[in-house]
């Protein structure tokens, strides 16, 4: 049986190896994750920095009103640009509504009379938070005019004899004790997504050529008719799908570990802790979801009769076990035993833990390897079952 399942095995990589388009389009998907990834955290790096840094220029409807303010919002690289063809709120409102500008600092026509009274001089930024470029560029006026209005507000208190502090009754206090690299994976925490996503689909192509293309092509019938187990050969070609799994992990890894080395995380403040101890520990973790994966693709695209019907199907089983992971990510889930038996859901958590550079729980990964390869088994029996069955021939 064995040497029939290494015969088998041999066999399938070969063909799948001579395949030249399967070949180029398993690396393309390999690489394309890695490059989007770092392609977009230098660009979130990127924004974020020039935000803080860079000269920014805003509409300051009525700066005539107040030169002073205007001077300090210069003072910290905001600048006035021309005046532009709307006099009031309503038209920068609309102004910026129609995507003419981004922002638009009005300030109102009795500021000055406000201004040397108990009353509150007012000012309007005129945003659209649907935006994300602008958001941080709102925030950037917004601190620059509240730092403004507390100067003037000690200056005040100064000048009237009395104590700014005052007007500080309590004050908060922020410990962070969160790390560089735990800081990094509110960036990082989507890399399990797409190791995981590249571990099912390196072997997409072969578990479905060896079952619904082999149908489809009428070269499945007279392997199973062979006097030799139909057990041993399905295993045979669920171990070739399992083999391009690994090594699109490996290579994923690999990718992954060249674009996070020359990723500019410093300058968020964050740290990237995922060297090759790292790696090597997410390849060992994520490994045993590798036979889960294989034997669950098997088995859908033997109830296929062609390789078209079999890709529909098996798209949509792709995307099953980053579900989870998804979930994890927007609410923040945190490692627990009762979550170590969800196979996707266990090997993101455990991810997540060594990009923070945490040390990991030898009880968790038990569970998490224990329950994938345990749930893997299952599945790749019911397919031999199925293969047991003369209607599989049908």
């Amino acid at each position: 049986m064995i040497a029939t399942l290494l015969t088998v095995c041999r066999k399938e990589i070969l063909e799948t190896l001579r395949e030249r388009r399967a070949i180029v389009s398993l690396l393309f998907g390999l690489l394309l994750g890695p490059a989007v990834f770092a392609v977009l955290i230098n660009v979130v790096v990127k924004q974020n920095v020039s935000a803080a840094e860079d000269p920014l220029s805003i509409v300051i409807l009525g700066a005539e009103r107040a030169p002073n303010l205007v001077a300090f919002l210069k003072a910290r690289n905001i600048h006035d640009v021309a005046q532009p063809d709307f006099a009031d709120v309503d038209g920068a409102a609309a102004a910026v509504a129609a995507g003419q500008r981004d922002l638009v600092l009005v300030i109102d026509d009795q500021f000055a009379d406000d201004f040397g009274t108990e009353q509150a001089a007012r000012v309007t930024l005129v945003l659209d938070r649907s935006k994300n470029r602008t958001m941080s560029r709102a925030q950037r006026v917004r601190g620059a005019v509240d730092a403004y209005g507390q100067q003037i507000g000690t200056l005040r208190l100064l000048a009237s004899g009395a104590s700014p502090g005052l007007l500080r009754p309590l004050v908060l206090d922020e410990y962070d004790v969160s790390t560089p690299a735990g800081r990094s994976a509110l960036l990082l925490g989507v890399l399990t997504y797409f190791l995981l996503f590249a571990t099912l689909s390196g072997g997409l192509h072969l578990a479905i050529d060896s079952t619904a293309g082999e149908r489809e092509r009428k070269s499945l019938e007279p392997l199973l008719t062979l006097p030799v187990s139909r057990t041993a050969v399905l295993l045979g070609k669920m171990t070739a799908t399992l083999f391009f799994m690994i090594v699109s992990l490996a290579l994923t890894l690999a990718a992954f570990k060249f674009s996070l080395a020359r990723m500019p995380l410093d300058q968020l403040g964050m740290s990237s802790s995922f060297g090759l101890r790292t790696a090597l520990l997410t390849f060992a973790v994520i490994c045993p979801i590798a036979p889960l994966g294989a034997a669950l693709m098997t088995l859908i695209a033997s109830f296929s009769k062609t390789y078209r019907e079999a890709q529909t199907y098996l798209t949509f089983v792709l995307l099953v076990p980053t579900m989870p992971v998804m979930f994890a990510s927007m609410l923040n889930v945190e490692p627990a035993r009762k979550l170590m038996w969800i196979p996707s859901l266990s090997q993101h958590l455990l991810v997540t833990t060594l990009i923070k550079g945490q040390p990991l729980v030898p009880s968790y990964v038990l569970l998490s390897v224990a329950s994938s390869l345990a749930l893997g088994a299952l599945v790749g029996w019911l397919a031999t079952r199925l293969y047991q069955r003369e209607a599989i021939l049908g």
